[in-house]
């Protein structure tokens, strides 16, 4: 009987608990607004966090998810994986940059187009979104001829091959942007000044131009303006009830920490070194077993960020070609001339590793330089350590017992034995040899010793 109750005791209680917890997920489900926030160069770490954040906001049914944006660009790439999540989502999103003092440049202002709602704190704007590459032109510059003095902005410079790439990527970055302006009701000529002339909008301006729907002091008074809204959500209107919502602030867990961390540039390249080298070593050693486990993790992770980066693979190759002429010539000494070609190739391939002029992307000049001269002290360093084992007089093996002496154990002309450090062997004269007698070892050949009469 008593078990019996326990069971049913037990039984209420887990039903209890499961209740609370399904109450507790009502009342959270559709009255919370997630809040997120990108603070930095939109890349591919910031894109994952983004996308994570709207897979929570509708796993739990959000009235709204908010994007807190400061932003000075970023990654193409990047920017348009968060764009298409932003048109695929099926919760609300408003863009908001903020604080005050906060900008949405480039990739940002794209972010802000596509938003279900645009935002913008008070001391604050936007624009400058013009695509920036290597051999970009500057934006807002004209092209004309230089030296035609009656050249204008309507007279544009004869196409190459230069300017037509340039004229390709502005005009795909101005469609782009105004199918986002189009689709959401939001200043289309504007749009296009951003992305042709790199323009820009305070908040007030902005929003006087109906390219952002509110300006608001912090996210209290962003709520209460946005609460009635109606937005356009996968063709659905949604209108916006904003009154006793929970926030939920969503932060950046290890696995933002790690890939933020490790696509850094700079972070990226060291890895690939530690990597190359590690292999390198084990290879030299074999056995050695920790330096190459290291070096294959920092190999696998390095390519990996490298693959979410920006990279020129010529770059890449030449970084690689010149790591391998270095190993060559500490293998195989060929007078500097290995060693040197390989120092060549890491410098230009490390600059060249980062394709794209954006802040953030790049690898500073000093970490390069400070890399290729330690890979050239590494190369120096093997090198003479080679010239000198090979100058070294030989200290074990049978090489080694050349010029030392021995002792006789036997009267002999031809063959007999001698003793050498405490062992017999087998030794073989061209002059008669006494017992006791004083030998030296001219040559080794197989297990025998040729010897002759000490001087």
């Amino acid at each position: 009987m008593r078990r019996h109750l326990k069971q049913a005791v037990s039984i209420t209680l887990l039903i209890g608990v499961a209740l609370l917890l399904f109450s507790t997920f009502v009342v959270s489900a559709g009255k919370s607004v997630i809040l997120a926030k990108i603070d930095g160069a939109i890349g591919p770490a910031s894109a994952d966090y983004f996308i994570r954040a709207i897979d929570e906001a509708e796993a739990i049914d959000a009235k709204l998810l908010v994007l807190e944006l400061n932003t000075p660009g970023g990654l193409d790439k990047s920017m348009r994986h968060m764009i298409q999540a932003i048109l695929d989502s099926k919760v609300p999103i408003a863009v908001y940059v903020s604080p005050k003092g906060a900008r949405a440049a480039s990739a940002g202002t794209y972010l802000v187009y596509a938003s279900h709602i645009a935002a913008m704190a008070d001391a604050t704007n936007l624009g400058s979104a013009t695509p920036v590459s290597i051999g970009m032109i500057e934006p807002g510059k004209p092209n004309k001829k230089p030296t035609d003095p009656e050249a204008t902005d309507s007279e544009p410079e004869p196409a190459n091959d230069q300017t037509a790439m340039q004229r390709k990527v502005v005009n795909d970055a101005k469609a782009y942007i105004r199918s986002l302006a189009q689709l959401r009701g939001r200043n289309i000529e504007w749009a296009e000044q951003a992305v042709e002339s790199a323009a820009n909008l305070s908040a007030s301006e902005a929003l006087e131009k109906s390219v952002i729907d509110v300006i608001a002091y912090d996210l209290e008074q962003l709520f209460e303006k946005l609460d009635g809204r109606e937005v356009l959500v996968n063709k659905a209107k949604v209108t916006l009830d904003m009154k006793a919502l929970e926030l939920i602030r969503l932060e950046t867990d290890w696995r933002t920490e790690l890939l933020m961390l490790i696509t850094d540039p700079a972070v990226a390249y060291l890895l690939l070194l530690a990597g190359v080298y590690g292999l390198m070593f084990e290879f030299l050693n074999p056995g050695s077993l920790l330096p190459g486990t290291i070096g294959a993790i920092c190999l696998l992770v390095g390519l990996y960020a490298l693959n979410l980066l920006p990279i020129n693979y010529a770059g890449l190759g030449l970084l690689l070609l010149g790591v391998t002429l270095m190993l060559a010539e500490a293998l195989a000494p060929s007078f500097g001339i290995l060693g040197l070609g390989g120092i060549a190739a890491f410098a230009i391939g490390s600059f060249m590793l980062m394709d794209s002029s954006l802040p953030g992307y790049q690898i500073a000049p000093a970490l390069i330089i400070t890399t290729t001269l330690a890979s050239a002290l590494i190369l120096i360093f093997l090198f003479s350590m080679i010239i000198k084992s090979r100058r070294s007089p030989a200290v074990s093996g049978k090489a080694e017992l050349v010029n030392h002496s021995a002792v006789a154990l036997e009267d002999f002309e031809g063959r007999g034995r001698v003793m050498i450090r405490g062992e017999v062997w087998q030794a073989q004269s061209d002059t008669p040899i006494h017992q006791s007698q004083s030998v030296t070892v001219t040559s080794v050949d197989g297990l025998t010793l040729k010897v002759k009469v000490e001087d």
